[in-house]
């Protein structure tokens, strides 16, 4: 900090300082208070004489009491010597000039920018400074807008012109492309106010005719139009437009190609399913959804929403779908998927969490068993219009760890359809979101027609379109009420098994009739029969009462499936010559198209094998 300057202000210091502050001070009294230029002082520029020299001399008498020279206007005397006036060897300031003296003409026409006023109702030209002739060319003035500035009309600035006029008020148009897209330009119209006409004729007395006539001369309003060139700045935002909307492409393509191209369709649901990416505007997210065959019938359906945008979100959704048709495959309760989905989720990204419902749908008791990690309530209408929400329990996302996840089930029979969605469908910024659940319980319980029609009326009910600011999965299915020839195609049957050794013969004398009443080949029916001697036979040797067999028939297969109340699921081997056992699950798997096992809710176990039945 420089003391010297500020020592005036602290008591005790030096004496010098003090005495030059005493002696400032007396100057001032005298009215000879002229500050050295070093010291940032500033004389009165409306002072009528001359400071007087540091010395007691009187000052140059050619020097104005603005510090400006007689024969200039920089403050440069006009005679001979240094160059330099008495006001700059005084150390008084130059005046600055006042802006009464500046010409509008002069200032507005070395402008960069394109500038012209129109005046009157017809926007009639009155002046355009050199930068607008150069930019569009000569224009004569006194002519209306419309035909002597063509390029305002291009601009769409006409309607602008009346706007301002009107209102006398300020408008700005940003980022007008001129007449062959060449430049651009952000356009600011300003009211202006033209003054009064001055009388051009007068009488004897010296009163002007207007006068006489009892009017004054009326006052014009006209508007100054501004054009600034944003040419670069446009371009610039364009070439950012560009790089964003191939950005979104490569998000949004590669979303589309993890999410499934072709839903599977089971036996015994109808399943459609849409996805609408958010608009031009929104970041691609991370919705995806997935429909997975267990077998035995069962049908697995998840949807799920990554949180964020992007690249990244959708390659954390591909991430969790593959993980998630892996799991499938151990055919785990929901919760336990759920389960093995909430580590891997935050092994893949500890900062990305997203929310998942997945549910399977078996046909044999009518039920839709689900789990929710922090995800929107399934819906499921009945046939007779009643719309039900599944209720809890709902778990956290996925990645935040510490949670047990539990299934709940909802009743899914005949006629009945069922309703799974992301949160972009009924989320709206300023509403909370179970007026928008609400709302879609509306949509739904109105909505007729095939799993297909349902998701494009659900989406228009919403107002989901394409401008939409989130993306959005929907998936519908539906459990169809079958009638006539078609229920002809889908039976069931089922046998109590009791145990000892008696059981064999009757499940293979029950397999028997049952295949041989759904008018099976005869090849068939025998492969049927042996196949379930075996998993009986499998069961009654490793397994504990209760035991059951079922058979099931769709339009497409013949299921076979015995359970039992042991937990220990079976596997496949490879018996050695001299063994008289642990053949029968290698059988079932030479002759049946597939087959599987999996533990049942309640403790035990399931093992089902299945064969395709031929074209007709």
């Amino acid at each position: 900090m420089n003391f010297t300057r500020w020592s005036a202000r602290f008591p005790g210091t030096q004496r010098r300082a003090a005495a030059r502050t005493e002696h400032a001070a007396a100057q001032a009294k005298r009215g000879e208070g002229a500050v050295p230029a070093a010291r940032g002082g500033r004389a009165d520029p409306g002072a009528e004489r001359a400071a007087p020299a540091a010395d007691g001399r009187p000052a140059d008498p050619t020097v104005c009491g603005t510090g400006t020279a007689t024969g200039g206007g920089s403050g440069t005397a006009a005679g001979p010597g240094s160059g330099t006036t008495t006001a700059q060897r005084t150390g008084a300031p130059a005046a600055v000039p006042s802006l009464d003296e500046l010409s509008v003409r002069e200032v507005l026409g070395r402008l960069p920018a394109l500038v012209a006023l129109v005046h009157g109702p017809e926007h009639r030209v009155a002046y355009v400074n050199d930068a607008y002739t150069a930019g569009f060319g000569a224009r004569t003035p006194g002519a209306p807008a419309h035909e002597c500035l063509p390029e305002l009309g291009e601009l769409g600035l006409l309607p602008l012109l009346d706007q301002v006029q009107r209102s006398g008020k300020s408008r700005t148009a940003k980022n007008r492309t001129a007449p062959g897209g060449a430049h651009s330009y952000t356009v600011t119209c300003t009211p202006v106010e033209f003054p009064k006409a001055k009388p051009h004729t007068s009488t004897g007395t010296g009163t002007s005719a207007a006068a006489e006539a009892g009017s004054e001369p009326e006052a014009h309003t006209g508007v100054l139009i501004h054009l600034a060139d944003v040419t670069d700045h446009a371009e610039a935002v364009e070439r950012l437009r560009a790089s964003e909307r191939r950005q979104r492409e490569a998000a949004v393509t590669l979303q589309r190609s993890l999410l499934p191209q072709e839903l599977e369709q089971p036996d015994d649901l109808r399943v459609a399913a849409t996805y609408q990416p958010g608009g031009t505007e929104a970041a691609v997210g991370g919705d995806w959804y997935d429909v997975i065959t267990l077998g035995a019938g069962r049908t697995a359906l998840v949807i799920g929403d990554v949180m964020g945008r992007g690249v990244r979100a959708a390659a954390v959704m591909g991430q969790l779908r593959t993980a998630v048709r892996a799991y499938a495959r151990l055919d785990l309760p929901p919760h336990e998927v759920l389960q093995l989905l909430d580590g891997l989720a935050a092994e893949i990204d500890a900062s990305q969490i997203a929310t998942c419902v997945y549910a399977v749908h078996d046909p044999n008791e009518g039920l839709l068993a689900y789990a929710s990690a922090g995800h929107l309530p399934i819906l499921v209408r009945d046939e007779d219009g009643t719309v039900r929400r599944a209720a809890d329990p709902t778990g956290p996302p996925l990645g935040t760890g510490g949670w047990l996840h539990t299934s709940g089930t909802i009743a899914l029979g005949p006629g009945s359809t069922a309703v799974l969605y992301t949160d972009g469908l009924v989320e709206r910024r300023g509403e909370d979101i179970d007026e928008g659940v609400a709302a879609l319980e509306r949509a739904l319980s109105g909505a007729q027609g095939t799993p297909a029609v349902i998701c494009d009326r659900l989406m228009r009910a919403l107002g989901v379109d394409a401008d939409h600011d989130d993306d959005v999965a929907v998936m519908v299915l539906q459990q169809p009420a079958r009638t006539g020839a078609d229920a002809e195609l889908f039976h069931n049957a089922a046998l109590e098994l009791l145990g000892g050794i008696e059981a064999a013969p009757r499940a293979r004398a029950f397999a028997q009739g049952v295949l041989a009443s759904w008018r099976f080949p005869v090849e068939l029916c025998d492969l049927g029969v042996l196949a379930a001697s075996e998993l009986v036979a499998n069961s009654l040797q490793h397994g504990t009462p209760p035991m059951r067999l079922r058979l099931r028939r769709t339009d497409r297969r013949l299921i076979i499936e015995v359970t039992d109340g042991d937990d220990h699921l079976p596997r496949r081997r490879r018996a050695e010559p001299g063994d008289e056992t642990g053949r029968g699950i290698s059988i079932v798997a030479t002759i049946a198209s597939s087959w599987g096992s999996r533990r049942t809710p309640g403790g035990g176990k399931a093992v089902w094998c299945e064969f395709a039945l031929p074209d007709k």
